[in-house]
């Protein structure tokens, strides 16, 4: 029976490193701490990374290749109301794997321009792909809204969907990393980001809107308050 190759040292690394920046926050650990908890010494971890930094930027060409692959989907595949809240689901799972980034990002790009420059044209991309799907709907009819309403559209669904785990951590600190105010915690932010278009849907989507939305919020935890529909 074939067996699998053990992981690389500079795999496990990077994989270690992620769980303790998402669990402890980037700021609070150190080379010194990976090492310990890898179980190696510093000179290893050192002749695979130069410092934090380098391992940082190891991390952020995983996730930029992650959501790069899924902001690069056709529009068209997003035309319709299930079509985008399943997209969106998939972006808050992958925010949510690599949340550090989201959570401490004034600080981490503050120090590091590589990492300005590069979450830079990720914000863009999605501005580009948030406005595209405006602009489709109110090209067949769906949606109702001037470009000026569709360009802050477009800006709120982004910043939302940047902040909204800080938000969520914010709200309920000691229940952030449980399985159940995840799940809830995402399925907030996919409602949050669709109901920017809501009062701009116009017809059989906006009805097919309103019917996911009821769907959606119901799933959520009882005694999480749900947020007003537009």
């Amino acid at each position: 029976m074939l067996q699998k190759a053990p992981r690389r040292t500079r795999e496990r690394i990077l994989e270690l490193s992620l769980r303790l920046f998402n669990d402890f926050g980037e700021p609070n650990i150190t080379t010194t701490v990976i090492a310990e908890e890898m179980g190696i010494s510093p000179g290893n971890l050192y002749y695979h990374f130069r410092n934090k930094d380098d391992i940082v930027n190891s991390i952020f060409a995983q996730f930029e290749a992650e959501i790069v692959r899924l902001l690069s989907v056709p529009a068209v595949r997003r035309s319709n109301p299930e079509d985008v809240w399943a997209y969106l689901h998939q972006m808050f799972e992958l925010i949510w794997r690599y949340r550090f980034f989201y959570r401490d990002l004034n600080d981490l790009l503050s120090r590091n321009r590589t990492l300005e420059l590069q979450f830079k044209a990720i914000l863009d991309h999605k501005h580009k792909l948030a406005r595209q799907l405006c602009e489709d709907l109110r090209s067949d009819g769906s949606l109702e809204a001037t470009d000026a309403e569709i360009g802050a559209m477009a800006t709120n669904m982004v910043v939302v969907a940047t902040y909204w785990l800080s938000y969520e951590y914010v709200r309920n600190p000691r229940k952030y990393g449980e399985q159940q105010s995840v799940a809830d915690a995402l399925a907030r932010g996919c409602y949050q980001v669709i109901s920017m278009a809501g009062p701009y849907l116009r017809g059989e989507r906006r009805e097919r809107f309103r019917k996911m939305s009821d769907e959606h919020l119901r799933k959520l935890a009882p005694q999480d308050p749900r947020p007003h529909q537009p």
